[in-house]
């Protein structure tokens, strides 16, 4: 397919040619390739519900999907390409690394971005008007998990961790809020441990919860299996506050084994009428049930074309358009702001919980707190 050459800085087209949109997501391994299908969908749903209702000033919307593979250096490429082939805004991304490496890149280029789904709070450097963000930050997210870890009877809680600048920001947001409050977080280095070890420093340690901060699959379907069934730690409560068991490959990997983890999701008890019908959308179109990325695809599209239409497809005006935004999303009403410790816009917040899946039906999510 030709692609138009961008437009000069100001300028915009008249003839009905599509705006584009560049999409990052991950679609292949070592990327969370479930996460990625669904951020997807949701971006694309709203792509076509744009252009059923007349797209952008009577032209219509166009994503230009680029597959990261969780990979930072594909995806600043991917940033640099999307650039020079003009399209006003990039948006997507999962994983907090790889978000990281496209808002630099965004940045410097001067190309709107719009972060769906990764919630590192240092998703810049520096502070930028260029880059905005849909999902909470981490420090929001996981010290609500903190709290509920408390209020559920847990001070000594042990972390099973990879090497990560993702995972390392978790344990250190846990510890902050935990020590104040008599928590107590080990640290458990995956490098050197095996799933049967992690046992064996569970019991040493006499942890009552353990925490996946690890890959998916593995090593977190391994740990999980070696914990259940290690009699010793009958008590010990399993928790993956990343959101692993979102997703029904962890049901399907894991069978009786994936409930009762409890993970940090995005989504109000009751969703709007705007977010029940994308819900059915989306099952529809997953032929599962939608997970809380795909209705972050969503709004992704609802926000960049709110502003769109608003705005123009001036990259410059786009950016300085963030403060401004003021969008009906799936999970309630979208406004940027400056939010103290957090380099980019920020949507202060979206609706958190912690949820399972039901040890009676895995299938059936049930909330055990929310932020």
């Amino acid at each position: 397919m030709n692609t138009p050459p961008p437009s000069p800085p100001g300028a915009e087209r008249t003839d009905g040619s599509a705006v584009q949109i560049g999409a990052l997501v991950p679609l292949t391994r070592p990327g969370w390739v479930e996460a990625g299908q669904h951020l997807l969908a949701g971006l694309e749903l709203a792509v076509r519900e744009v252009n059923d209702g007349g797209g952008i000033a009577g032209r219509p919307l166009e994503l230009v999907v680029r597959d990261t593979a969780a990979d930072p250096q594909k995806a600043a490429a991917a940033v640099d390409e999307l650039a020079r082939l003009g399209v006003a805004a990039v948006a997507g991304e999962y994983h907090s690394v790889v978000a990281r490496a496209a808002a630099a890149r965004a940045d410097a280029l001067g190309l709107p971005f719009l972060c769906s789904s990764a919630v590192l709070d240092a998703l810049t450097e520096q502070p930028t008007e260029w880059v905005a963000r849909l999902a909470p930050a981490q420090s929001h997210g996981w010290q609500i998990y903190a709290d509920f870890l408390l209020g559920a009877g847990h001070s000594r809680i042990a972390v099973a961790a990879q090497p990560s600048v993702y995972w390392a920001s978790g344990t250190r947001i846990l510890r902050d809020h935990l020590a104040p409050r008599g928590g107590t977080v080990i640290e458990l280095d995956m490098r050197a441990l095996t799933p049967t070890a992690v046992c064996d420093e569970l019991v040493d340690h006499r942890a009552t919860a353990l925490l996946l901060l690890v890959g998916h699959p593995e090593p977190a379907v391994s740990i999980v299996k070696a914990v259940r069934r290690d009699e010793r730690l009958a008590n010990v409560m399993t928790g993956a506050p990343a959101g692993q068991p979102e997703f029904a490959e962890w049901a399907r990997l894991l069978g009786d084994d994936s409930a009762a983890i409890p993970f940090l999701r995005y989504l109000p008890e009751r969703l709007s009428p705007l977010g029940a019908r994308v819900e059915a959308a989306l099952r529809e179109r997953l032929a599962e049930a939608p997970s809380f990325v795909a209705f972050e695809g969503y709004d992704t599209v609802a926000v960049l074309a709110g502003v769109l239409r608003s705005h123009g497809v001036d990259r410059a005006r786009i950016a300085e358009a963030w403060p401004r935004v003021a969008v009906e999303g799936t999970r309630g009403r979208i406004q940027f702001s400056r939010t103290p410790g957090i380099s980019v816009w920020q949507w202060t917040w979206a609706p958190v919980q912690v949820v399972d899946r039901d040890p009676a039906d895995p299938e059936r999510f049930r909330i055990r707190h929310a932020g």
